[in-house]
């Protein structure tokens, strides 16, 4: 059976948020005592209009 495209569109932003979650715990590693929450907003900020984005920041190396 097909997916439906919202299922598809979750499914990615899913991984997209499992991505942000590792870079995020990396973050954490090097800069401990900083809040999950500041460091989330630090790491996609880098590409703030949408998850495709930041994935394509993080991930591909993409510059904005």
């Amino acid at each position: 059976m097909k997916q439906s495209l919202q299922n598809r569109i979750n499914a990615i932003r899913t991984e997209i948020d499992a991505l942000i979650d590792k870079k995020v715990a990396e973050a954490a590693k090097v800069s401990p005592g900083v809040p999950a929450g500041v460091l989330r907003n630090l790491v996609t900020n880098r590409a703030p209009e949408c998850q495709c984005r930041q994935y394509a920041v993080l991930e591909e190396g993409e510059v904005i």
